[in-house]
């Protein structure tokens, strides 16, 4: 399954733009409030030169890069939790993805309508979290209520859950967000099946205008610094420059980004800062002259939990993972070299795979 990215923010952020640049999609693009209504979903392949040379190696029929899924929700107002605008539907949409990214208007244009008087992506940020933390509270809530019902029956057994859901009431109630990094195991069963909003890892986007690249403008800048103060990743991106350059042929969009001091797609930028925000790593595997597969899971995940990543068969009948690290066949130039070198590891279900490996999985069921 495709990590799932929400793209977030308020009217006229650059929601759709941006994920019209990351996914080559065509949705509506206005200068008014609302135009997204319903989420449009997409899917990015993740940029990766490590499958490329592994491809060029095998040279398999195709290769099969990782994904990334982002959806383009409808914008959130002032008052979303209490279902202003779209707010419900909003809410609920959100509610299904891994992470957030929060799209913050760092540009001027006369000619796109804001929800506020002047351009303020802190004070934005502002009123994102605020809607996040009310429609967190209210599903706190309505969980409290029902423990509270179970207790009746066994209070000792719910005791220790009814305390931390009102320690987290509480902790709403004061403005801060909830936050799985500072929760024991036990904390983390019971929140996790609520879903939380505020849960959710998140990273910050500033959209400047194209002028303002490649460091941005004092707006942007701004976003970053309260990104860095709380431990999140920046990604600073011209949305509308990036939808444009996807129309481009390669060449020309690479060379006009290196005219605007941009090394990299913003697409990628933002894909990357998705896989570190969510600790992933990539395996890949290469199945004879068939297929080279990328395939994204999260750091420190085992060579058997790695085989049912692929199908849960692989998994329960493995045997053995034959490993290679990508480095060694992109020295070696071919699996021949590495057998000869004896280069090639045999590895149990216990292995933790490692960023870049190759991986042939040997099963039997």
């Amino acid at each position: 399954m495709a990590l799932r990215i929400g793209l977030v923010g308020l009217p006229n952020a650059g929601k759709s733009t941006l994920f019209n640049a990351l996914t080559a999609a065509r949705v509506d693009v206005g200068s008014y409030p609302f135009t997204t209504i319903e989420p449009n979903y997409g899917v990015a392949a993740v940029s990766d030169r490590r499958l490329e040379r592994i491809f060029d190696i095998v040279r398999s029929e195709r290769s099969v890069p990782a994904t990334v899924e982002f959806v383009d929700i409808a914008g959130l107002v002032k008052g979303s939790s209490q279902g202003e605008g779209l707010g419900n539907q909003f809410l609920g949409h959100i509610r299904n993805t891994d992470a957030l990214a929060l799209v913050l208007r760092c540009f001027e244009d006369s000619n796109v309508a804001h929800v506020s008087a002047q351009i303020d992506p802190v004070a934005d940020l502002g009123v994102l979290d605020l809607e996040l933390m009310l429609a967190d509270l209210a599903t706190v809530q309505r969980r409290i209520e029902k423990v509270r019902t179970q207790a009746k029956a066994r209070p000792k057994d719910y005791a220790e859950e009814l305390q931390f859901l009102q320690d987290l009431e509480a902790e709403l109630n004061r403005g801060k967000r909830a936050l799985l990094s500072s929760l024991g195991d036990k904390e983390r069963e019971w929140v996790l099946p609520l879903n939380l909003l505020t849960v959710k890892p998140r990273l910050l986007v500033a959209n400047v205008g194209e002028s303002d690249l490649p460091e941005g403008n004092e707006l942007a800048k701004a976003v970053c610094q309260v990104a860095e103060n709380e431990g999140a990743r920046c990604v600073v991106l011209c949305a509308r420059t990036e939808a444009e350059l996807t129309e481009w042929p390669d060449e020309e969009a690479a060379a006009y980004r290196l005219e605007l001091g941009i090394t990299e797609p913003g697409r990628d930028a933002l894909v990357r800062a998705g896989y570190e925000l969510l600790n992933l790593i990539t395996f890949f595997t290469a199945t004879g002259s068939k297929e080279v597969r990328a395939w994204p899971i999260p750091r420190g995940t085992t060579a058997g939990d790695a085989a049912g990543r692929i199908h849960s068969d692989i998994q329960r009948g493995f045997i053995r993972a034959e490993v290679v690290p990508f480095d060694v066949l992109d020295s070696l130039g071919s699996f021949a070299a590495v057998r000869e070198k004896g280069l090639l590891r045999l590895e149990g279900r216990e292995y933790v795979i490692q960023d870049g490996d190759i991986v042939h999985f040997r099963f039997n069921v």
